[in-house]
Parts: C-alpha cells; structure tokens; sequence
C-alpha cells in the first residue's frame, strides 16, 4: 500500500478555529475533519512569519540554521542555504510525486524542487481543489506514492487594501460567504475590542469560511478516489492571526498553532496535550514513509508519529517538555531577532535587539484595527492620556513596542505574557535555567546570534588560534573601566558561553 502524505497549510490562520474553542465561526468541512483526526493541543512553529515557519515544516531546522531569516518575497528575498535538505528533495529521492498549489513563498527553487509546482496567489480554492484532483490523477495513472502541499492563501489580509482580505473571491461562482455581522464574532483576549477589529474580524472570518470550502473539496478528492486509507492528511497553519500582538510576534498567539493530523487507523476525534515542534514534521513524515535517511548535522526534530493517539501527557523520558523558537526578520525592514524557549508552565524570551523598537510588519501597520487601537483612548477627550493608556489585549502599546532585554512568564497565572519576572527573587533559579537552556540550544544550532559583547560568537570562533578573548556578557560593554575587570575567555573556551547575566 502506497503511504501518502496531504500537507495542507493555512496562510495566518492560528487557533482561530471552533476546535480551539473560537465562538462564531462556520466551518463544517474542518469540523468534519477534525471529528476524524487528532488535533494537537500545544503545537508550536519556531516562528511567527510566513516564509520562515514553512522552511521549518520542510526542513526540520530553524530559520537561522537554514538561513530563511525572513520572508522569500518582495525585496526581502531571504533564501535557504543551498545545502539544506529539504522535504521535497528527501521525497524525490524515494520515488514520490512531490508537489505544491498555490502559496510556496520559500526559496531557491533548486533547493525546494517539488515535482509539480504550481505557485499561486489565488483565492480560488475551487481551481486550487481542480489543479489537486490533477496531481492525484497523475499519481495513480504512474502508480507512485504522492507528497501534495497546498498553500492556502486564506485567510492572510489582503495586502494591497486595508481591512480586506480578499472577500470578493467566489471561486467561479461556486462560493457564497456567509454573513456575519460585528457582534458575532469573538475578539481574542490578546486583542482590544474596538469597532475597528471587529470590522477586520468578520472579513477575517468569512476568508476562513473560504478555506472551510477549499479544504472540503480537497479532502472530498481525496475520498472520492479511495485514498482515505493511504494518505496522511495534516492541516496547520504557519503563523497566528495577522493582527497585532500575534503575526510576527514569539508571544503564544504568534507561536501556538493549530496542528491536526489524521492518519489511517489511528483514534479519531481525540486531543493530544504533548508537546510538539514545527521542526518534528519533516522526521513524522519521513517515518510514516517508512524510511530514515541518515541526519543532516544538528537537525533537533523527532517524529511524534508513535504518540499520536495519546490523551495523556507522557513523561520526559518519552516525550520533550520543551520546544525553542527563532525569529530575526519578517520584512527586510522588520530586523528584530528574538529567542524564546517555552515549557509546559514558563516562557523564556531573549531579545537581541531590545534596543530597538518592535517593529511592524507593513500590513500590520496598515490595518484599521491598529488604528482603531492607537485612537482607542482618546474617546473620553481626556487631555492627559498617555501612551501608556492604549492597550494592546492587557499589554500596553508602550510595553509592545519597547521590550527588555529577557522576559520571562509564567504561564499557568499569565497566559497573555504580561507579567514579568525577569526581576522576581523568587524566579531566579528558573530564569538561569532557562537562559543557560536557550544558549546551550543556540550553541548547538550554531546561531549566528548568540552573543557575548555584542559579537556573535559563531563567527569570532575563526580567531581562536590567535587567542582572541572576550567578557562573558551578552551586550557590548561601554564602559571600559567595568571591561578591564572583567574575567576573559578565549572564543573557544566552553565557560564562554556559561551565562553570567
């Protein structure tokens, strides 16, 4: 029996789905689905931003070890180190038809060659559900195993107009979208509620009403065909919601995505609570194919395909309790490289460039629903609000813009990540943990940023037979006097990279 793989990828999608205990939303083909499945509880992209989170999919390595630092398109154009395995050149090489419709938005094309691809920007997912029901028919007329991705462009914005996203598509006429009016639908917490995002909001939801449809013909393919029982079918989406506070952020609605998986003869309509990483789809996948080639270098993911059916949490010596995260750009002009390791109760974030402002990703900034945010505490025409006054979910705009340089959360009693305890007395044993955690993962992935007085310690390492030296401290040091006291290490020396923060 051929063992298929259906990857269907939702473009800014996140939790926002009515398994995920989202009110107000009608997607019956998902619900379907789902009710078929395993939905993963805690699944975890590297990063919120759409060209690097798909090359963690299809390589098991984080941005910065792929060099996908930031989105393939526009005059960003970051691309994947051409030594880089990746998913379709693995399944090439085990005689799969290897394939992707619609958004691909990684790069170079040598280093992703699907077979078939067929790269659109189209909201048509009737064209995009006819263009699958083609690659499936060519799989069976050569007899081969198929690999099928389809890059949904739903329910990314628009991004050439504020405020839409893409809802006059009716997919030859096929597609009505439902009606939905302002106080139907459900404003998350991390999000203020202002006319403003609920207009966004139900453009927002009729295009996931829109991926409901394209998904339910695809899967309808599918059946028709008699392939239910040869072909594992997951659906995800690569980042959180495209609002503030989510797209393009390390916090949890940025991160923490929605993962469903339905593979043929397993538990149906169950949900999984274990911990799972973007970098373990490409080794799950691999192992439902039933091969392992041997590993590139530093490649961290596993396949979770043996936990599958599990409703309860396994112990560490089974399965991981903690998952790592990269980001350090999203648009050229969005450099804000960032760190975060996350367990089931605490999050740790190192920011690199605290220094600088976050900044905002064009159709983030663009969006009414900021607008309507920024305006928001001017309502009462009180003369003497602040910054500080506008809130971003519970969060302060001034606390989104101007981070420090460690955050540290527990998430148990602070789920939207306010709270800081960088400070605390009483979580110092936790914060060093977790820091010495985060940079013995960026040594073994060799980060570029990991770094000791403002250098990255990667590439210094190429002057350790000249003995250079350097202080054990994550920021450049200014003031010389503190500089000439402090203990140096050779670039090297392990206790280098020892944290003394």
């Amino acid at each position: 029996m051929s063992k298929n793989i259906l990857f269907l990828i939702a473009d800014d999608l996140g939790k926002c789905l009515s398994s995920y205990g989202t009110k107000g939303l009608s997607t019956p083909h998902m619900d379907q689905f789902i009710s078929q499945s395993v939905t993963f509880d805690q699944a975890f992209t590297s990063t919120a931003s759409c060209s690097a989170s798909r090359t963690v999919m299809y390589t098991g390595l984080h941005p910065h070890e792929t060099g996908q630092y930031g989105l393939a398109g526009g005059n960003a154009h970051f691309q994947t180190f051409e030594h880089i395995q990746t998913g379709p050149k693995l399944f090439n090489a085990l005689g799969y038809q290897t394939g992707i419709i619609g958004k691909v938005h990684v790069g170079p094309g040598q280093v992703f060659p699907w077979e078939v691809r067929e790269e659109s920007g189209s909201r048509n997912v009737a064209w995009v559900a006819e263009r699958a029901e083609a690659f499936l028919d060519h799989a069976s007329e050569t007899k081969r195993p198929f690999f099928l991705t389809v890059g949904f462009i739903d329910p990314h914005r628009d991004i050439t107009t504020r405020g839409e996203f893409g809802n006059s598509e009716t997919c030859n006429d096929t597609f009505i979208p439902p009606e939905i009016k302002p106080d139907e639908v459900e404003i998350p917490p991390w999000l203020t509620d202002v006319a403003e995002t609920r207009i966004e909001y139900v453009e927002y939801y009729k295009a996931i009403a829109r991926l409901d449809y394209g998904v339910g013909l695809i899967l309808d393919a599918v059946h028709r065909r008699g392939l239910d029982e040869s072909t594992l079918v997951v659906l995800c989406s690569d980042n959180g919601p495209p609002f503030i506070n989510s797209k393009t952020t390390l916090y949890e609605a940025g991160i923490q995505l929605p993962f469903i998986m339905r593979v043929p003869g397993s538990s149906q309509g169950i949900h999984n609570p274990n911990m799972i990483s973007y970098i373990d789809i490409l080794p799950t996948f691999l192992d439902w194919a039933e091969t392992q080639p041997p590993p590139p270098p530093r490649r961290l993911g596993r396949s979770f395909l043996s936990i599958v059916n599990r409703e309860d949490v396994l112990d560490e010596q089974h399965w991981q309790h903690q998952v790592y995260g990269s980001h350090t750009f999203h648009e050229v002009a969005n450099y804000w490289p960032t760190r975060f390791l996350r367990n089931r109760r605490f999050k740790y974030h190192r920011n690199i460039a605290w220094q600088l402002d976050f900044p905002f990703a064009s159709d983030l900034y663009a969006s009414l629903t900021l607008e309507g945010i920024r305006r928001n505490h001017l309502k009462n025409d009180n003369e003497n609000d602040t910054d500080d006054d506008v809130m971003v979910g519970s969060r302060s705009l001034r606390q989104y813009v101007r981070r420090p340089r460690e955050e540290l959360y527990d998430l148990e009693t602070d789920a939207q990540e306010v709270n800081n305890l960088v400070a605390s007395e009483a979580h110092q044993t936790i914060l060093v943990r977790m820091r010495n955690d985060l940079e013995k993962w960026q040594a073994d992935t060799r980060d570029p940023w990991l770094l000791r007085d403002g250098q990255s310690v990667v590439a210094l390492q190429r002057y350790a037979a000249d003995g250079l030296k350097m202080p054990n401290k994550a920021d450049f040091v200014l003031d010389s006097v503190a500089y000439s006291r402090m203990k140096q290490y050779r670039v090297d020396d392990p206790a280098l990279l020892r944290s003394e923060e």
